[in-house]
């Protein structure tokens, strides 16, 4: 196992003073692919009010629909952490980009509720790996004290893109029908797929200098990971031992289902509780909803920058990213407060303050960067991404039965236990931040 050791800030300040940008540009391009990525998870929330009407579906019936996509999702997050170990990042990224952009293209084509559910199962099939290759592209380019400002940055693409995109997609659906947001997203994601082809490289095959590459590696980033693929041939018995056997672990894998709650009741149900429980048109609701993605923008921008100047100040790993992940999900119980009141406007604004403590707290991926063990990395956010995203299975459903034609009211009291839950892994399970080792086999005795 190759070890780094930490080199003084001297030598950090002289390496960064040399070394190129070129990972700004793989910084970008993960932004972009997560717009595209979110876009198409939530376009269906957007079109779903519209679709309900037209095939005259049941709460339950949103609710299975809402859900197909975290079936596949969650299910294949530890095959997709397979595959991110062994497929380079330039091949295996745009062939999913692709896939799931045409599943997505044929939701607008293809009518019927069963269709629609067989489609939705593949985007989800393809977006599988997303998440763990972008982790895995951000432990090989950026070092330690960057990292989570760049997963801030990039995961605020799931927001930023929502903010900006709701309106014009609610738009496009009233201008048109809901069939051509779905052939719009997915056209989009389809060019995007072969521009990453053409455009990204591993650190040593890139434009950037050694200087940078040696800023990155004394960082502590995994700049080569790619030469180690070859040794790797089967996931063992002591690969999933050391992904499921370590009670930090599972601090930040039950932690990250209770987080998604939130996220995925706003990629879901929230564009149907205005239009249904508020009484509101698609263009208002499409302009109401992207408030809070907005204040979330603000919340995970804010968390990865102050995050890294916690680290760089000389302030613990485990406070510098467990401190804005635990503030976020204690600001995200304020959704219990669109319970209390009639008024559309105070009802935004608690929304907008939940949604920016869930931007707060989406930095969790640098603390699969600084606990997973080194060659276990695609692994290990694989399952965090499995339990995690167990949650976009739940949600949809949980909330399709709970709520009624009168009252949403038990969908925002199930979220905010939820939430309190998660809060209650973060602190007492995760415990000291370090990397985790692998568990290894007890020799034989001579």
């Amino acid at each position: 196992m190759r070890t780094t050791i930490e080199k003084p800030a001297a030598s950090h300040a002289a390496l960064a003073a040399t070394a190129s940008r070129a990972r700004i540009l793989i910084a970008v391009m993960l932004f972009v692919t997560v717009v595209i990525n979110y876009m198409d998870r939530a376009n269906l929330s957007i079109a779903a009010p519209a679709i309900a009407d037209e095939m005259d579906l049941s709460s339950a019936q949103q609710g299975l629909l809402l859900s197909a996509f975290g079936w596949t999702y969650a299910a294949l997050q530890i095959p997709g952490g397979w595959f991110v170990d062994r497929v380079p990042p330039r091949v295996l990224y745009p062939v999913c980009l692709v896939l799931w952009s045409l599943a997505t293209v044929f939701m607008g084509i293809i009518g019927g509720f069963v269709a629609l559910i067989a489609l939705r199962l593949l985007v989800g099939v393809f977006e599988a790996p997303a998440y763990p290759i972008n982790n895995r592209v951000a432990t090989a380019w950026f070092p330690e004290r960057e990292r989570a400002t760049v997963i801030g940055f990039y995961t605020s693409g799931q927001f930023i893109g929502l903010a900006l995109l709701t309106p014009v997609l609610s738009w496009l659906q009233s201008a048109l029908s809901w069939h051509w947001v779905f052939v719009c997203t997915g056209a989009i994601g389809v060019v995007w797929g072969l521009v990453w082809y053409f455009v990204y490289r591993e650190p040593r095959d890139s434009r950037a200098n050694e200087a940078e590459i040696a800023h990155i590696s004394a960082g502590g980033g995994l700049v080569d990971l790619n030469e180690s693929r070859p040794e790797r041939t089967k996931v063992t018995l002591s690969d999933i031992t050391t992904v499921l056997g370590r009670r930090k672990l599972w601090g930040v894998y039950l932690g990250q289902f209770c987080l998604t709650s939130t996220l995925w009741f706003f990629l879901t149900w929230f564009p149907t509780y205005l239009v249904e429980y508020r009484d509101m048109d698609y263009i208002k609701s499409g302009f109401l909803a992207s408030l809070p993605f907005i204040a979330a923008v603000v919340g995970v921008l804010f968390s990865g920058v102050f995050s890294d100047f916690l680290l760089r100040r000389g302030v613990s790993v485990g406070i510098a990213r467990k401190g804005p992940i635990i503030a976020g999900l204690l600001l995200s119980t304020t959704l219990i407060g669109a319970n209390f009141t009639d008024s559309t406007a105070l009802v935004i604004v608690f929304l907008s303050v939940a949604f920016f403590g869930n931007g707060l707290a989406s930095i969790t991926w640098s603390l699969v960067s600084a606990l997973a063990p080194e060659r276990l990395i695609g692994l290990t956010g694989g399952m965090f991404n499995f339990i995690g995203n167990l949650s976009g299975i739940a949600t949809p459903i949980v909330i399709g039965f709970l709520v009624t034609d009168a009252s949403f009211a038990p969908a925002f009291v199930y979220m905010t236990v939820v939430t309190l839950l998660g809060i209650a892994s973060y602190v007492l399970l995760v415990g000291r931040v370090e990397r985790v080792q692998e568990s290894r086999p007890t020799p034989a005795p001579a």
